[in-house]
């Protein structure tokens, strides 16, 4: 299947252990932000970190806390 640029969907890696956006757990996301796992859960919770909730854990993917802290802190 190939996007309108021409590409194809080979590059999307959501769910695969991928070096460009891995996802990550709670505990995963806290050590990269370097906060602690209760504060990433909560601001998770509020919709302050983009997050999805996967049963009754939190995901997020790296390319998304990337997008979200250069937004933050500019």
């Amino acid at each position: 299947m190939s996007n309108k640029h021409g590409g194809d969907y080979a590059n999307i890696y959501i769910g695969a252990e991928d070096a460009a956006s891995p996802v990550m757990t709670s505990g995963e996301a806290a050590d990269y932000l370097k906060m602690h796992v209760k504060t990433v859960c909560r601001l998770a919770k509020e919709g302050k970190i983009p997050a999805k909730k996967v049963g009754s854990e939190w995901r997020f993917l790296k390319s998304v806390l990337d997008q979200w802290l250069t937004k933050e802190l500019v």
